[in-house]
């Protein structure tokens, strides 16, 4: 998985992807250095890694309502 992070020097755009642990090791390494120093990245990490424990609790029968 790869994004295009543009003129953009954070990593939002792989934050779903590095959560999933849907990257590769170069682009994992590279969002688990930048999270170390970027308190705006690492708050919006922590947001969408309790999102993401939040979806796994959905039932299916919870979707069909």
């Amino acid at each position: 998985m790869s994004a295009d992070p543009g003129v953009d020097p954070h990593v939002r755009l792989l934050l779903g992807a590095y959560v999933l642990d849907a990257l590769d090791a170069e682009e994992a390494c590279r969002v688990a250095r930048h999270l170390q120093g970027c308190d705006g990245c690492a708050r919006l990490y922590m947001e969408v890694a309790e999102a993401s424990a939040l979806l796994a609790l959905v039932r299916t029968e919870d979707l069909r309502e």
